[in-house]
């Protein structure tokens, strides 16, 4: 199995994954909104050497959110 490799984008502040561009949003030093049309589709957090993603309804998989965080963490590390 194949995934797509998710890819940030700092200067716009997007990860394009899968077709679809996540806007990212700060909400402190690690922790940041995820967002799709403006709309929040959850949020990634970084804690204990790792991205997790916290899905906020069922727009994104927690996994697929997670590897939005991992792209946009290791972009900003």
């Amino acid at each position: 199995m194949t995934t797509e490799a998710a890819v940030a984008d700092l200067d716009a502040k997007t990860v394009t994954f899968a077709g679809k561009t996540y806007s990212i949003q700060a909400l402190g030093d690690d922790s940041y909104t995820v967002l799709v049309a403006g709309v929040p589709v959850g949020r990634i957090v970084y804690s204990f050497g790792a991205a997790n993603g916290v899905p906020e309804g069922d727009a994104i998989s927690e996994d697929d959110l997670t590897l939005v965080g991992e792209a946009w963490f290791a972009a900003i590390g």
